[in-house]
């Protein structure tokens, strides 16, 4: 591979090292590393120079092995946010258990933590533990939070954070680490220059003052294509409903804007849409609202209460009758029954360029999950995929975006 052809030469890489068994792997890492033309700055936690020594790091780098707040010469100040600007990516193999559950809830009590909450430049996770403590809820809990966050958990044989835990716990090979990190590099600019328009969530549509009509959509879905456009490069303009106070956008390509009713992503979507080159209409969006919203709270009586519903504006179809050409319209399908014919006929009535049709049949697809399992609907053909992680979802469903 020539240096024209690698994704790596040039670019600036924080390793963060942690105290794990595995931390002998790090120095594989950063031989591959700077063998493709990367340089190499290393963090390590206190517990980590248990494992190994800051000298050998040093050498294998040429450059000092940050460890503490200060230089333990002169005082001097290591600046976390610095490292946070040089850097074009963050890599923290080994991972441990610890390290983890501090940095999903920003425990900042050591340079390497400090270092992670402070960059701007994407995260990659490589997990290093025994199966039992990689497999406890807490652990797989930590995992999908900072997965939640936009960052990359690099795990064996699978690269991101799967659904089956056989075999999982020990670190990933030094070169499936390096290997992931070239393949981010080599897609990173494929949508650059694009404006890429999202839906996520679910939409409230208000009785009274304290009570709605909603869905159970947790937004995962639309984030994990979020993060993806903007990995890629697009600059995203998220149209976010009413999700859970943990679902963050940390990305700088992703502008987030949060409506609550159907109405409000309506007239935010329409007045979005005509500048964006592509749409992924990923919300679920509540096809009627109450008639007449209460303006104090409905006391409970004996008598029956009806509530009279109106349809709510179709976003997809008002986007789709504008639709201009080389704009690029992606809708989803989330179906109990008949599915395929249901996707088909929406695919056409809506005038998406294809549809992504997930079923609630399928066990651990649709909401409040964090996997997917879908079938790519086009006007000329049909892709079914395996379940997968949202992330992994994500890529499927942007490398469709791209091959238009």
């Amino acid at each position: 591979m020539g240096d024209g052809d690698n994704m790596l030469q040039g670019k600036k890489i924080v390793l963060g090292i942690t105290g794990s068994i595995a931390a002998y792997k790090s120095c594989l890492i950063i031989r591959q590393l700077i063998k493709r033309g990367a340089e190499v700055q290393v963090v390590i936690t206190p517990s980590g120079k248990e494992f190994i020594t800051p000298i050998t790091l040093s050498a294998l780098t040429s450059k000092p092995v940050i460890s503490d707040f200060f230089s333990q010469r002169d005082g001097t100040w290591h600046s976390h946010v610095d490292l946070g600007l040089w850097a074009d990516a963050m890599l923290i193999a080994p991972a441990t258990a610890s390290t983890i559950g501090k940095m999903a809830h920003g425990v900042a009590d050591n340079m390497l933590i400090t270092t992670y909450l402070s960059m701007k430049a994407p995260v990659f996770i490589a997990p290093a533990m025994d199966l039992d403590m990689y497999a406890h809820p807490s652990t797989q809990q930590n995992l999908r939070t900072l997965q939640s966050y936009g960052n990359h958990i690099i795990e064996p044989g699978t690269g991101f954070l799967a659904s089956k835990l056989e075999g999982k716990g020990r670190m990933e090979e030094p070169e499936n680490i390096v290997a992931q990190l070239e393949q981010f590099f080599s897609r990173q600019e494929t949508l650059k220059g694009r404006k890429v328009l999202i839906t996520a969530g679910p939409t409230y549509e208000k009785i009274d003052p304290v009570r709605f009509i909603g869905n159970y959509s947790s937004g995962k879905m639309g984030f994990a294509l979020a993060n993806e456009c903007a990995n890629r490069g697009a600059q995203v303009e998220l149209v976010c409903g009413p999700v859970s106070a943990s679902m963050q956008v940390v990305h700088p390509n992703i502008h987030r804007l949060n409506v609550e009713s159907a109405q409000e992503m309506y007239e935010t979507c329409m007045k979005l849409y005509p500048s964006m080159h592509s749409t992924i209409l990923c919300a679920a969006v509540a096809d009627y609202a109450p008639e007449r919203v209460a303006t104090q709270k409905m006391k409970r009586t004996d008598e029956d209460l009806v509530i009279r519903l109106k349809p709510n504006p179709d976003i997809a179809a008002s986007l789709g009758k504008i639709k201009k050409e080389g704009q690029i319209l992606v809708g989803f399908a989330l179906e109990t029954n008949d599915e395929e014919v249901h996707a088909q006929a929406k695919l056409r009535k809506k005038n998406f360029d294809f549809i992504v049709l997930n079923s609630l049949k399928d066990e651990g697809a649709g909401f409040r999950t964090d996997t997917n399992k879908i079938t790519i609907i086009s006007a000329d053909e049909k892709k079914e995929f395996p379940l997968k992680s949202k992330a992994e979802v994500a890529k499927d469903i942007v490398d469709q975006l791209e091959r238009l």
